[in-house]
Parts: C-alpha cells; structure tokens; sequence
C-alpha cells in the first residue's frame, strides 16, 4: 500500500506542479504579475504539501488516503458534461430583421445630413434628446477626449479614411465565365486563403432574412434603402486582436488595435471577394461600415463561437478580442459542421465580469433581454457611445476583463476545455479568474508610455 500511495503522490504532485509552474510562467509572460505571483504561490506550496506526504505517508496513511480519494473524484466529476436548466437553444426563424438606421453610427453621422435627421426623428422620437446630447460631444480625434495624443491621433484616422476609400472595392464584376467547382474543396481553398491573409478561422452559412438589415442607414447614399438579399451564402472571417493591446483597455491603445483589424478584416474579405468573382459568380464583402448583413448573428450561427453577454461574438479560441468580416456570394456552399458546445453563454450568465466593469453601465446583470422577436444579449448602445465619444476610443473594457480574453496557448486551452464540461467547473474557473487576476480593472487616467504594441 505504502508504494501505491508513493506512485500516487507523485504523479500528482508532478501534474499539479507542472500546471501551476505553467500558468505562473505564462503569466508574467503575459505581463499578468498577480496571477503570476498567486499561481508560483501555490506551485511552492502544492510542492511542499506532497514533498511532505511523500515523506511522511507512513505515518499519515489514512489521510493521504482520503485527500487522493477526493482528489480522483472531483478530476471524475470535472469530466462529467452537466448542465442543469440550460435555456433552449435560440430560435432566429422569427426574428425580425434589424434596421442600420437605429445603430448609433448611424445615428452619430445624422448630424452632418439635417434632411436625413428629419426624416429619422420624425420616425423615432422618442430618440432626438439623447442622440442631440451625443452629438454634441467631440468626434474621435478631437483634443477634449481623454485619451487624446496628439501623435497617434491621426493614425486611426488615416486607418478610417483608408477604410472609407476602399469601399469600392467590396464590389465587382464577375467573370464572365463561370468556372465549374467543387464545393468541398472550394470551401477548403477559401479557408487555407484567408487563414493565409491572416484570418484565424472561417465559416459558411445559408443566408436567411434576419441576417440582413432591413434598411440602409450607415451612410447618407443609399440611406432609406432596402439591401440586396439575393446572395446565398455567407462567408464568415474571423481575426485575431492582440491580447496585450486590448489589455490596455480603455487606452488609445484599443482603437488603434480595433483600426487595425479593421483594416486587415477589409483586406482580407475584399481579396476574397474578388477571388469569388473571378470564377463567375457573385461577390459582396461586409467590412468596417460598410455592411449589409449582421456579422455576429452570422459567426454564431456558423458554429465558431457563442454570443457573449456584452452582445459581441465570442469565438472558441480568443473569446471576444476579435474582429469580423463577410463574405457574400450567390455560390451555395455547403454550411460549416456544428462543433460540440463550449458552453460560453452558461459561463456568461454567472460571471458577469463584463457588467461590473462597464465604466457607463452599458451591460445586463440581468437575464438575456429578447427584442425584434428573438432572445439575445444586447447592450444599452447609447451609454455605450456616448461614452466611447468622451474617452476618443472604443473602450473595450468588457473584452479586456472577459475571463476568454487570454492568448490562445495550451494552458489556457486547457481552461476553456474545463468550463466546457460543466456548471460546477465553470463556478470554480470563476472564482480562480477572479482570484488571479482580479474582479475589477483599474481604469488608466492617462494612455500607456507606448500605445502601439507590435
């Protein structure tokens, strides 16, 4: 007996040992000092607490017996998949479709078209006194915001203003020839071609009506109008942000991040639409302010992640801290294979961090609200802007504190696997995230010594 529980107390002391030694490595690595500090912490006092069962088990048979027992149970429970009074999956069968005219963009560029907000407000009322408000505050760029520099500043400007320009490209004429092809390997080209342009994961999905706008509203051309919804398939591209950058939440250093994915994202989706159309057929990429089609609903419904309570994507491997694009065509493509829930929406419900965090109360304690027919996380997008249009960035808070914002290496692979499994595992996950790395963020006062992080 003496030489089994020898044999089991090292095992588990070299499996613990290596886990913590791991996650305190990984986390001064990530520039994360307290939960690097708490986890080297526990690794020397985990190291200790089997070095001295190792030594003394004779002596305390039946204790080492009873903690390995506890240990073997709860590792058999973290495996068990439970998760009791799951809601029902979301039906979008009879969602209603969402009109681009009601997004606070473009409510914000209403201002500099008075016929467009008349008609607008004539509409909805009920909304002129608070989009007045924020049209009052300065746009982004300007010197009163918070985090200001006046160096930087223009970058994301110039990243807009690209962004802007290349909007004819989102459009082209197809060959005149169509080129017969195999839709399999088509989609498999598609993938390998973007991952290749810097995409970090694709999918494909029949369009159905609500995942187009009702009307038009981001620009004053075309404002009012009805969108094309012809296009059959949808091709969903995902792009990573940089973990460290988002870090810097609420900084300048989030905006100019977000500009720059959302430059890649435009890159990215509008190559590909040309390489679409130059097999014959049809196709329309959706970039930066310039969309037909609702991005998140999209990704989620594709299989490559889950909707977060912030209301943002949260995809399987980076969380939140991504960017998307799309890709429409009239090919029909086979729909990407549903994988086996992560369970992120359970997480969310009992995490909240995002809410807690929000500096202007943007974000649900509550349960997930239903609006347009369809039960869905949202935020409140006037506080939310409002308050984007006083800092001069997009904050980002909620995706810096998400317990899913962490680089996509195998430590942290191994937590999501865990959440995954059941409510018990993500309560304990929960209580470790908070313990490592705190409930709540300090919001900085003034923008990093270095905002841009390469």
């Amino acid at each position: 007996m003496t030489c089994i529980l020898t044999f089991l107390n090292w095992i588990i002391l070299i499996g613990t040992s290596i886990f913590l030694l791991g996650l305190s490595l990984s986390s001064f690595k990530e520039k994360e000092i307290r939960a690097g500090v708490i986890s080297l912490f526990f690794f020397i006092l985990n190291t200790a607490f089997w070095g001295w069962f190792l030594a003394a088990s004779a002596r305390f048979q039946t204790l080492n017996i009873l903690i390995i027992f506890m240990l073997c149970l709860f590792a058999f429970v973290s495996l068990m998949k439970f998760f009791p009074g799951r809601s029902q999956k979301r039906d979008p069968s009879k969602a209603e479709q969402y009109d681009e005219r009601d997004n606070m963009f473009a409510r914000n560029n209403l201002k500099n078209h008075p016929e467009l907000m008349e008609k607008y407000y004539a509409m909805h009322p009920e909304k002129k006194s608070t989009d007045l408000q924020i049209h009052q505050k300065p746009e982004f760029g300007a010197k009163e915001q918070i985090y200001h520099d006046v160096y930087t500043a223009p970058c994301y400007n110039a990243a807009f203003e690209y962004l802007e320009r290349s909007i004819p490209l989102s459009m082209g004429k197809k060959a005149e020839k169509k080129i017969s092809i195999d839709p399999v390997q088509f989609c498999r080209t598609i993938k390998e071609f973007a991952k290749f342009y810097g995409a970090c994961d694709v999918g494909f999905l029949h369009l159905k009506p609500h995942h187009f706008y009702s009307y038009k509203g981001r620009h004053a051309s075309g404002w009012g109008n009805r969108p094309d919804q012809t296009d059959k398939t949808a091709v969903v591209i995902v792009i990573p942000m940089r973990v460290e950058m988002i870090k810097k939440s609420p900084t300048s250093s989030v905006l100019q991040e977000s500009a720059q994915k959302y430059v890649e994202a435009a890159k990215i989706s509008n190559i590909l639409a040309g390489y679409i159309r130059n097999f014959g057929y049809q196709a329309r990429a959706h970039n930066d302010a310039n969309y037909d089609v609702l991005c998140v609903p999209l990704a989620v419904e594709s299989g490559l992640g889950e909707l977060g309570r912030m209301g943002i994507f949260m995809h399987r491997n980076h969380g939140p801290c991504v960017r998307l694009a799309i890709v429409t065509t009239d090919l029909e493509l086979p729909d990407s294979p549903i994988p086996e829930p992560l369970h992120m929406e359970n997480f969310c419900k009992i995490c909240k961090k995002c809410a807690d965090n929000c500096p202007s109360g943007s974000i649900t304690h509550g349960d997930e609200p239903s609006s347009r027919n369809l039960r869905h996380w949202s935020i409140h997008q006037e506080k939310c802007f409002s308050y984007w249009k006083t800092i001069g960035s997009d904050c980002g808070l909620c995706i810096c504190v998400c317990p899913y914002t962490k680089p996509d290496i195998l430590i942290h692979k191994f937590v999501r696997l865990y959440i995954s499994r059941n409510f018990l595992n993500q309560k304990i996950a929960l209580f470790m995230d908070d313990l490592l790395y705190g409930r709540h963020k300090k919001i900085a006062k003034t923008n990093p010594d270095k905002i841009f992080k390469y």
